[in-house]
């Protein structure tokens, strides 16, 4: 029976919905004794620190220690650039952590906390893009795409459009914060329990905060509840300080974020600015694009410049532009420092192209997905090739996609549909959009394309699996699980995936970028497919056949030639110990084919491409701007599944985290640099009201991607910016307000930035007459 590629639910599901599944402050209990920590935050958004007085909060009951830099015994800094500062001279950011105080209790922590003395001398913030493009307050390096020559494409166009565009940052919201638990060993060795998605970037950030080898730091992520990147490298601050208080006192020591806390401490999703200036054809031909990108990088430079990379490397989404300059910078502010969110720079890239196709079919009166249809790779002259030198492999299922989908949402049917009622009613108006999705997956530094894996038998014929990969909900676990039975000839009972510990996989990469599966899954595969031709040689002796001849299928091992005759997978388990065949084996993979070149923004970063396509209709209300989600139909290529219904719930909970980025989730900071949006109460999350009314996901069929383990692909990030569809629904359904032409509409397309949209076009139709 195949089991790659079976629709079963998440491994962990039964203990999650009974509340068994344990998270790393579950861990508590376990050590009474543990202390726990308060940060001493600073109410400046860029301040100097002048003066600190700990000994007023150690008069309080139950403080026990605050930690500062002095205690500090390697280096005093939570990141890999030498920016970050664990306990800060200069405050660079509202509510950033200055000092952190340990107690007996969280409550003893919080009132210590409270006592600590700081003096401060604010000085001037910088809490804008625009502000730092004024400033020239820049961090990284300049990173451009370029092909042809914009300049005279420009000059050769038909027609040519300036715009600009702000895109809104987005907070992950994950449902466990931030948490950490450490502790000593009787032998001074730290273990670390962390939520995090990086163990092993984890475990270098301890050993650089207390000076120590990295083989006297062990890590362990059991699962986190939901990262979506946050905690990729921003768990790495709170494992530290954990760390710090236990290697100084000798006790366990806690540090758990509240939901307060975890907002205003941790990075976002990066806002983007970008100005742009289009050259097309009367026929809405793309022919040059000078288009220059600015994201809110923050205090530090964490991820933002390869966040940067992969929005330059997304701009041109699924379409190809002859001539191209697409130039990036990271603006530093005095703000969280932003940081990989979901799509990692992506889904900005792609919404700022699908801004200017829309822009360019209605300056011409022209459909919007027309327009989009006519520019896609494919097109004459593409050779499909991206402006930074990778072919677009598989281009076809762009537009097999795009011709399956319309035709399964019956979007002509429904484009007339929506035409009769948008004539009908003048104060409610419906709008109908369909955007494709063309996302790159690797890591685009390469070095981090890499995956290890160790896998265990045992006697009595049970498997431990140990990977890199973290489970953060996504179902890597599940995945893992069937790949290795899969691979093995078991039932996926016989498999156990142990939580992931930097002493079982060492030097892993972070679960990011979407490569989970892919890198984790093809090491796991590996190992397997190494212990499996052991045991068929030991099982070919039995036989008396070509090792090659041997079955594992569902526990049971037998000969091509006699399959009655049986033996159960522990019994070659146990005849092959018997005979000293080793039944362990490491699994190690590298994605090959891949190179770039940074300076030159050329190469291949991408192993491949996953392509989609979802189809919106939305209606709007013209008196205040709220809307309604009709209807969403996606088409989405995940390759040959390895878990159907994990992928499914990926695929509908990256679109509907997309649709909250874009249409509801208005992340702002207030004048003193202070997040004013952090709570549940003044940030509105996606939630089962948002739902659309009809919602129908299909997987594409027979889309085997050679090369990638069990011929899947990666389905983590990319329907993320399947939700673009909603956002030019709505302009479609604005427009219709005022009779068509160009929509201004801001992101997050909140009800009101709907309504003021819709002031705007009737006012031009009033100006205009139409």
């Amino acid at each position: 029976m195949k089991l790659v590629g079976k629709a079963i639910p998440h491994e962990s599901a039964p203990l999650h919905v009974t509340g068994q599944a344990l998270y790393t402050d579950d861990l508590l209990p376990r050590y009474p004794n543990a202390l726990h920590a308060w940060p001493v935050q600073a109410p400046h958004a860029h301040a100097r620190v002048l003066r600190m007085e700990t000994e007023p909060a150690l008069a309080v009951p139950g403080v026990v220690r605050v930690l500062t830099a002095r205690d500090v015994p390697g280096l005093n800094d939570s990141g890999l650039k030498g920016d970050e500062p664990l306990f800060p001279e200069e405050v660079m950011y509202f509510g950033q952590a200055v000092a952190w105080v340990l107690a007996e209790s969280e409550e003893a922590a919080r009132l210590g906390a409270e006592r600590v003395e700081v003096a401060y001398e604010p000085l001037p913030a910088i809490l804008s893009v625009e502000e730092a493009i004024r400033q020239g307050s820049f961090q990284g390096a300049t990173l451009e795409v370029r092909r042809g020559d914009v300049e005279a494409g420009l000059r050769a166009s038909a027609r040519v459009l300036e715009g600009r565009l702000e895109l809104g940052g987005q907070e992950h919201f994950y449902l466990e914060t931030q948490a950490s638990i450490a502790l000593l060993d009787e032998s001074g060795q730290v273990f670390v329990h962390s939520s995090t998605q990086h163990p092993s970037e984890t475990q270098e950030i301890v050993a650089q905060v207390l000076g120590l080898p990295r083989n006297r730091v062990t890590v362990q992520c059991i699962r986190m509840g939901g990262g979506f990147g946050g905690k990729e490298v921003q768990a790495n601050p709170y494992a530290a300080v954990a760390a710090l208080g236990a290697y100084l006192t000798g006790r366990p020591v806690r540090v758990r974020l509240n939901r307060l806390q975890d907002i205003v401490l941790t990075g976002k999703r990066h806002p983007f600015y970008a100005r742009y200036k289009v050259g097309f054809s009367e026929d809405g031909l793309l022919n040059a694009l000078h288009i220059e990108l600015f994201s809110d990088g923050g205090w530090s430079q964490d991820l933002s410049e390869p966040v940067m990379a992969r929005a330059l490397c997304h701009v041109d989404n699924a379409y190809y532009i002859p001539n191209l300059r697409a130039v990036g910078r990271v603006c530093k502010t005095h703000k969280t420092s932003q940081t990989a969110f979901r799509g990692f720079g992506g889904p900005q890239g792609m919404v700022f192209i699908e801004e200017i196709l829309d822009r360019v079919a209605r300056s011409l009166g022209l459909p919007p997905e027309v327009v989009r249809e006519r520019n896609f790779y494919r097109r004459e002259g593409s050779r499909n090739i991206t402006p930074y030198g990778q072919e677009v492999k598989d281009v076809e299922r762009i537009q097999l996609i795009w011709e399956e989908l319309k035709r399964s949402a019956l979007f002509e049917e429904r484009r007339l549909e929506v035409a009769e009622f948008n004539q009908k009613n003048p104060h409610r108006k419906r709008g109908i959009a369909i955007t494709p999705v063309k996302f790159g997956i690797s890591f685009n530094f390469t070095a981090y394309n890499q995956a290890g894996a160790l896998v265990l038998v045992y006697q009595d014929g049970s498997v431990q699996v140990n990977h890199g990969g973290t489970e953060m909900g996504q179902g890597l676990h599940t995945k893992i699980q069937q790949i290795a039975a899969e691979a093995l000839g078991v039932p996926l009972d016989a498999i156990r995936v142990m939580p992931t510990r930097t002493d079982k996989v060492p030097n892993t990469s972070a679960t990011a970028a979407s490569t989970g599966a892919d890198l984790n899954g093809a090491a796991v595969k590996l190992a397997c497919e190494k212990i499996k031709v052991r045991l068929a040689g030991v099982a070919a002796q039995r036989f008396g056949v070509n090792p090659a001849d041997v079955v594992f299928e569902n526990g049971q091992v037998w000969s091509l030639w006699k399959p009655e005759e049986r033996l159960s997978f522990a019994e070659v388990v146990r005849a092959a110990y018997a005979q000293r065949v080793q039944l362990f084996a490491d699994g190690f993979y590298r994605t090959p084919g891949l190179h770039w070149d940074k300076a030159r923004m050329w190469g291949k970063p991408f192993h491949y491409f996953a392509f989609g396509a979802a189809v919106s209709e939305v209606e709007v209300d013209g008196f205040t701007g709220q809307y309604t989600l009709r209807r969403v139909d996606i088409l989405h290529d995940v390759g040959d599944s390895l878990s159907p219904l994990v992928d499914l719930g990926q695929v509908e909970g990256g679109f509907i985290q997309g649709l909250g980025w874009l249409t509801l989730e208005d992340l702002r900071w207030d004048e003193k640099g202070q997040v004013a949006t952090r709570s549940a109460s003044t940030y509105k999350l996606p939630s089962f009201s948002e739902l659309p009314e009809v919602f129908n996901v299909w997987l594409l069929p027979r889309a085997t991607e050679p090369g990638v383990v069990y011929g899947s692909k990666a389905v983590g990030e990319p329907p993320l910016m399947l939700a673009i569809s909603v956002r030019e629904a709505l302009k479609d359904a604005v427009a219709a307000f005022g009779g068509g032409g160009i929509v201004e509409l801001a992101s997050p397309a909140t009800p009101e930035a709907v309504y003021w949209a819709i002031e705007k076009v009737r006012q031009r139709a009033l100006v205009t007459g139409d």
